[in-house]
């Protein structure tokens, strides 16, 4: 991070969404990486939330977005106080929480998504050894998407504050290509879009574009 990246601490978090971590832009077939996990201060009782996580999506037009996405969330509605891996997708729109896999802050989540060559896409968790299947989702985007990585911090809008997240590590962020094929890493000869390195009091640094990086309280 250079001088013009620092900002001074915000008094209070600006309320609606922050995405602090970048997108591809063009398709791929799935996405696998590590975050650590963090303990934010999220409220109970409200709309708060801290995710570190990977989202397979496709515009569909007419307003329409599909798209399945898995990580860890700290969220002020369920188990408030606690980290949880968690999925999200639009068949449902419900968030999913594994208890089975309890986490805290300080570990590590290895996550993969990918859609086999029918368009069904799945999400994993590394845990005891082996990959563990959280969920399958067949989604009207195909066998291949345009893929995030992020930590995304939600404030509720009905109760202004101040949301502290501590710093979160994103490393071993590789892409799996379309059809088929070896992984390989993000890096910056892969077509990508990134938004404000800082913003909301919140930074973004960039370790090695694009599959190392941190973000959290600046």
């Amino acid at each position: 991070m250079t001088e013009s990246d620092k900002v001074p601490p915000a008094a209070f978090t600006p309320s609606g969404y922050h995405h602090l971590g970048a997108g591809t832009g063009g398709e791929w077939g799935g996405v696998s990486g590590r975050f650590t996990v963090v303990d934010g201060s999220v409220r109970p009782r409200t709309y708060d939330f801290v995710v570190g996580r990977f989202m397979a999506k496709r515009d569909l037009g007419g307003g329409r977005i599909s798209w399945l996405e898995a990580g860890w969330a700290e969220t002020g509605w369920a188990s408030p106080g606690r980290q949880q891996v968690y999925t999200f997708n639009t068949n449902t729109n419900r968030w999913q929480f594994y208890d089975q896999y309890p986490v805290r802050a300080g570990n590590q989540v290895w996550l993969d998504l990918n859609s086999d060559q029918n368009g069904l896409w799945r999400a994993w968790l590394w845990w005891d050894d082996r990959w563990n299947l959280l969920t399958e989702q067949r989604l009207p985007i195909g066998p291949a998407a345009y893929i995030e990585q992020y930590v995304e911090v939600h404030v509720d809008a009905s109760r202004q504050t101040k949301i502290d997240v501590p710093k979160v590590t994103v490393d071993n962020v590789q892409l799996r290509p379309v059809g088929g094929g070896p992984a390989r890493y993000w890096r910056d000869d892969v077509a990508t879009v990134t938004g404000a390195a800082a913003r909301g009091g919140f930074c973004l640094n960039w370790v090695t574009r694009y599959d190392t990086w941190t973000a959290g309280d600046c």
